[in-house]
């Protein structure tokens, strides 16, 4: 891992976590930036993504970048009563 010169600030964190939430189909890199309401150092986006990557919020693959995460309470409801194999 290369060396860290800036890290994010909770603002840019929640602009690319919006952006993200609200695209229908996975985005590259350059479209993920393109709309963003303010321009993003690379390595920040990179540092950001690898972020949300983790927390398991996006997954990043070759045909771009796609919102994971689904927070409704009538899945976690039916995953809560399902029954294991």
């Amino acid at each position: 891992m290369q060396e860290i010169i800036h890290y994010p600030n909770l603002k840019t964190v929640l602009m690319i976590e919006k952006v993200l939430r609200e695209a229908e189909t996975a985005l590259t890199r350059e479209e993920l930036k393109k709309r963003l309401p303010a321009q993003i150092m690379h390595q920040t986006l990179n540092v950001i993504l690898e972020y949300l990557e983790h927390r398991g919020l996006i997954l990043d693959g070759h045909k771009g970048i796609l919102w994971a995460h689904n927070d409704s309470p009538k899945l976690k409801e039916a995953i809560s009563k399902g029954t294991e194999i």
